[in-house]
């Protein structure tokens, strides 16, 4: 006796499941693959790709922890550094009070900082690590819920 695959109706010896219509045929073709969803890893990356404004889209779309994590980490990080920026940005206005050269010196710093951390997370997301910088990383898994 002979049953279908897909429902397990009795087929008596049909090609094609009387019930569902499912082909009975020991040939089978093969699944696509699923273009639903990013890999994790390259949405862990994707997180980072604008700073913290790809980590609000992806802390809001995607609900999957090391994307979470790596979003999350995105805000506190890149947040910080633009919050940093604005605020020194705020007394280079006031510069020729408080001597120019060292606030705009300041400014490029913090500029390189976030470039190499950028790069680096990036890198580490993609690598599908859960690399956490020292305080950012505990703020972040706060935020996403670990």
């Amino acid at each position: 006796m002979a049953f279908c695959k897909a429902c397990g109706t009795e087929l008596g010896g049909a090609a094609f499941c009387p019930k569902c219509g499912a082909s009975q045929s020991a040939a089978t073709v093969p699944a696509a693959p699923s273009s639903d969803a990013l890999a994790e890893n390259v949405a862990g990356l994707l997180c980072y790709a604008v700073g913290w404004i790809t980590g609000i889209i992806f802390l809001l779309i995607d609900k999957r922890p090391f994307v979470k994590f790596h979003a999350a980490q995105s805000i506190v990080v890149f947040g910080a550094l633009t919050i940093l920026r604005i605020g020194v940005g705020m007394i280079i206005g006031f510069g020729s009070l408080l001597g120019l050269g060292l606030w705009a010196a300041i400014s490029m710093l913090i500029g390189l900082v976030g470039l190499v951390l950028w790069i680096l997370l990036m890198i580490k997301a993609y690598q599908h690590e859960l690399f956490k910088l020292p305080v950012a990383g505990g703020i972040a898994e706060g935020i996403a819920g670990k």
